[in-house]
């Protein structure tokens, strides 16, 4: 059996009917026992993010700002996932698949908003001192390990979720979906050498640390999204006519499967499902355990204030930049061409504002993805902290190595991949098992800890929406909780 073959195999176990109901039963659970929140308060969730990007932090304790580390979430976020990961699922999946990335979204905004306040409440300042750190290892490490009695038995989830994480370091699509837009752009212009300039750009912003990521992705996040959404919303108004076969096409086929035509090969309801849970996974990441440890650095008064930004992450990447390059795509017509990926998109605009088209998707790729690499770059490092506790040479090593070659991998992805002869989808099915695997671990342990975030909703819903009655006793901070258990 080849590597590859390896691959499939394990993404069929990983993505099978389990992992699927956990991702939409999770956030389903939470949307029904919060009342349906996302939906009944979203003009809460708008005002307390769009409507707050421009005031100050507030008075509470943490590292960057909101609005920073929502730039840094939505900047690993928004990336490969929102063109090429898209187009995969159409090309994969046809129309049908975006429903459900809608219906993945809708729920997943929740399970954004409780991974992101449960690694709020269990976080922690670093031994060093430079910053806050928590994520999914944290709140498994104190919520089901010291709260739950689960003792050392949350390490199995712990490892499983930071192992998954970790093959997205060795084989990342970030680096390749850049060179190959800007290739296919400008055939003039080899991959390998814009992945090196890429590269090169990456360690320039990842080596100023966490504030340094913080500060372009407060920069280039904004510009990008606008950027991309108005070109996307011009090629769809240019083609208003084709508009209502698309929502017909992307309604019917979700529970219909779509039949074979022009390049496409056809598609069961079974893969159009899982096409749309895997990229809208991918791409808006609620569930994965990933943007909650950039989350978990901001400067707030209480963690459903930062969970609410989780909820405005998953709207902004999937409902907004999503649906444009999906709409893009199936309007003009070329769903069905038989190409895929970031190609797919490229073809879209190209036919609806010509080569200008190209240019536009080839520059975006280029930020979206630079974005998301340097805004993982604090996920790695907030791993490595957490599995090395204690200040030592070794904690101290690796972090060094992490930053010295962190962009290396994503380099050697497009140099083999340029001279060893297999495609782009075979490195999807590695992008699949590292999404897949840490998910299935974060999910299971915010089940057990759903009744912590429940907790934290309704303190928030108390004191800042005048809903209920605030309980004195409440303690919002974990750590604060173990203080007064000292005492």
């Amino acid at each position: 059996m080849g590597f590859f073959d390896f691959i499939d195999q394990a993404n069929a176990i990983v993505w099978g009917p389990p992992l699927m109901i956990l991702l939409l039963g999770v956030g389903l659970i939470l949307t029904v026992t919060t009342g349906f929140f996302q939906f009944r308060h979203f003009g809460w969730i708008m005002k307390k993010t769009f409507g707050s990007m421009m005031q100050k932090a507030g008075s509470g304790e943490g590292t960057i700002s909101p609005w920073e580390a929502v730039t840094v979430a939505v900047g690993g976020a928004v990336g490969a996932g929102n063109i090429g990961g898209v187009a995969s699922a159409i090309a994969v999946g046809g129309p049908g698949a975006v429903f459900w990335m809608w219906i993945c979204a809708l729920v997943g905004m929740l399970t954004k908003c409780a991974e992101v306040a449960l690694a709020l409440h269990y976080r922690q300042p670093d031994i060093w001192g430079d910053r806050y750190i928590g994520g999914p290892t944290y709140y498994m490490q104190k919520g089901l390990g010291e709260e739950k009695g689960w003792g050392g038995a949350y390490k199995i989830l712990a490892i499983i979720f930071g192992g998954g994480l970790f093959i997205a370091f060795f084989l990342t699509m970030q680096c390749y979906n850049t060179a190959e837009a800007i290739n296919s752009t400008f055939p003039s212009v080899g991959m390998v050498p814009v992945a090196a300039v890429y590269s090169a750009m990456v360690y320039l912003i990842v080596w100023g640390g966490l504030k340094s990521v913080a500060s372009y992705a407060g920069k280039l996040v904004p510009f990008m999204c606008i950027l991309y959404t108005v070109f996307a919303i011009f090629i769809i108004i240019k083609n208003i006519g084709q508009l209502p076969t698309a929502f017909a096409l992307i309604f019917t086929n979700a529970f219909t499967g779509t039949a074979a035509t022009g390049g496409f090969a056809g598609a069961a309801v079974a893969v159009v499902i899982q096409q749309g849970l895997k990229r809208a996974l991918y791409s808006n990441e609620a569930g994965w355990g990933s943007s909650p440890m950039v989350h978990a650095t901001a400067i707030v008064d209480h963690p459903i204030e930062q969970g609410l930004w989780g909820c405005f992450e998953v709207f902004v990447d999937t409902i907004i930049v999503c649906s444009m390059t999906a709409l893009t795509i199936i309007v003009t017509g070329l769903w069905d061409s038989g190409l895929s990926g970031a190609s797919l998109t490229l073809a879209a605009f190209e036919t609806g504002i010509g080569f200008v088209g190209r240019v536009i998707i080839a520059v975006c790729t280029f930020l979206f993805a630079l974005t998301t690499s340097t805004g993982w770059y604090t996920y790695y490092d907030t791993l490595i902290r957490h599995a090395f506790g204690e200040d030592s040479p070794t904690r101290r090593t690796l972090v060094f190595l992490i930053k010295a070659t962190y962009a290396l991998p994503g380099f050697l992805t497009v140099f083999l991949t340029m001279n060893s002869g297999f495609g782009s989808s075979r490195v999807w099915g590695i992008v699949d098992l590292s999404t897949g695997v840490p998910t299935f671990a974060n999910l299971i342990a915010m089940l057990f800890l759903m009744k912590k975030f429940l907790e934290l909703m309704k303190d928030y819903k108390a004191r800042y929406m005048g809903i209920g009655e605030v309980d004195p006793d409440f303690v919002i901070w974990y750590e604060d909780k173990k203080k007064l258990a000292a005492k």
